[in-house]
C-alpha cells in the first residue's frame, strides 16, 4: 500500500491511496464548524463533533465480508495552526500522518517522524531550529 498527499489545507486534507491490488482510493478529512468527518471515496467513515474532537481515526482496507482480513491504517491529524498568521490565505493544519502496522505510509509537518526526533547535539539543534551551521571542514568549531 502506498499513499500520497494531494491537498493539505486549514479545513481539508486529501490523500490518494493505492492498494496492493492496484485499486485507487481517496481518503478525505474535512473540518466543519461543529464537526470533523473522514470520508473514503466520498462515503463517511467517521465523524467527531463538539470542542474535543478526535485526532485519530482507524480504517481497514480489503476487509472480507465476514469482517476478517484487510490492512488496518491509522489516520492521525494535528489540526493546530500558527496563531500569529490567521490572515495568510495558505494557512494549513500542522501535521498529517497515515500509518500501517509496518510504519508511516505518508507523513507531513509535526507528525513526520523526522520532526519528532530530538537533535543529538547543540549544533544539530541550531541547524534544525534556526538553520545555522557551525563551522566547516576548513574551519572547525
Amino acid at each position: 500500500m502506498r499513499a500520497e498527499l494531494v491537498r493539505v489545507g486549514l479545513h481539508q486534507v486529501d490523500i490518494k491511496i493505492v492498494t496492493e491490488e492496484g485499486e485507487m482510493h481517496v481518503l478525505q478529512w474535512r473540518r466543519n464548524l461543529l464537526w470533523d468527518e473522514v470520508l473514503l471515496d466520498g462515503k463517511r467513515q467517521g465523524h467527531s463533533g463538539g470542542f474535543g474532537r478526535e485526532k485519530c481515526y482507524g480504517l481497514v482496507f480489503g476487509k472480507r465480508a465476514d469482517g476478517t482480513g484487510g490492512t488496518k491504517v491509522m489516520l492521525l491529524l494535528d489540526p493546530s495552526t500558527s496563531y500569529g498568521n490567521w490572515g495568510n490565505p495558505h494557512q494549513q493544519i500542522a501535521g498529517v500522518r497515515l500509518e500501517t502496522a509496518d510504519g508511516p505510509i505518508v507523513a507531513f509537518g509535526t507528525l513526520d517522524p523526522k520532526n519528532l526526533q530530538k537533535p543529538a547535539t547543540f549544533s544539530d539543534w541550531m541547524k534544525k531550529s534556526m538553520g545555522m551551521e557551525w563551522g566547516d571542514e576548513r574551519r572547525p568549531h
